[in-house]
């Protein structure tokens, strides 16, 4: 028996991507088309919305491990709203701020994907490396931030380089925690885990091995001792279990083992990581 061919219910041409929302059985999907062919963005199951499908988006909640109370959140890169979705209804009381670049983007997640946006959860079209400097400017502080944009193959490049993740820092304190999504596979993983180690020191590097995806885990102050991951994680077990969170498995997959060649140089807005692709 042949899998199910998946229906498209909905195309359109944005000013950033071509956008398509495909549907097999109750497994709805967002799909941008990027140079190697379309990619899944985000798949919501029609008739359990709360469980999570892909393993990245369920290790961006790993960050709970080193802040388990965060009360004002910044997701940059909406998809289909799945993460600012269980954010929200993880802590009803936390203030959530989404930026997607792509006004289509976010009329897609609204119509087909149940997103929506309330008092507590606001969106804003915007590009996240401006929203994110002028929230330093302003001295605007987020306890939890989760970096999901992408463009393309990969991430945008502005928000790849050093000076970026600086603004970033402008904007955490002692108790933040960044979560970035990136890939473990890039032809830049060695000069973007050099970037992060020069930007944050010494941080956790999430992988499993069904997917290509990584979670560069990061903050301020020094990294927690294991045991409190684990005791964090056991906090977590009952109230994650329903969005499909493996919570009790990550405190052994976070990993400080550097695995990258150090003496790659950093990314830098003058050391684009375009060029350096274009290099090889």
């Amino acid at each position: 028996m042949g899998s199910a061919q998946a229906e498209t219910i909905h195309e359109e041409r944005s000013k950033y991507r071509d956008i398509t929302v495909t549907q097999v059985g109750d497994r709805r999907c967002l799909l941008f088309n990027v140079h190697r062919g379309d990619r899944n963005q985000t798949c919501v199951l029609v008739n359990d919305k709360q469980r999570l499908v892909f393993d990245y988006t369920r290790m961006s909640f790993s960050g709970l491990l080193l802040n388990d109370q965060p009360e004002r959140i910044l997701v940059i890169g909406l998809g289909g709203g799945s993460i600012p979705l269980t954010f929200a209804d993880l802590f009803p009381s936390a203030q959530i701020d989404v930026v997607e670049i792509d006004e289509a983007v976010v009329s897609v997640a609204e119509e087909f994907f149940f997103f929506e946006a309330t008092d507590d959860m606001r969106v804003y079209v915007d590009d996240g490396r401006p929203f994110i400097k002028r929230a330093g400017i302003r001295d605007q502080i987020y306890d939890y931030i989760v970096l999901d944009a992408f463009s393309g193959d990969y991430i945008p490049e502005h928000m790849l380089t050093r000076e970026f993740l600086d603004e970033v820092r402008a904007i955490m304190n002692e108790d933040s925690v960044l979560v970035a999504n990136t890939f473990s596979t890039s032809r830049l993983y060695d000069h973007e885990s050099v970037t992060y180690q020069r930007a944050f020191g010494e941080f956790f590097n999430f992988k499993l091995p069904s997917t290509g995806n990584r979670i560069i885990v990061a903050q301020l102050e020094p990294l927690p001792p294991r045991i409190e991951l684990v005791n964090r994680a056991r906090q977590f077990s009952d109230s994650l279990s329903k969005y499909g969170i493996p919570i009790l498995e990550y405190p052994s997959r976070l990993s400080t083992r550097v695995d990258w060649d150090m003496g790659r140089r950093q990314l830098t807005d003058q050391y684009s990581p375009g060029n350096l692709l274009r290099e090889n």
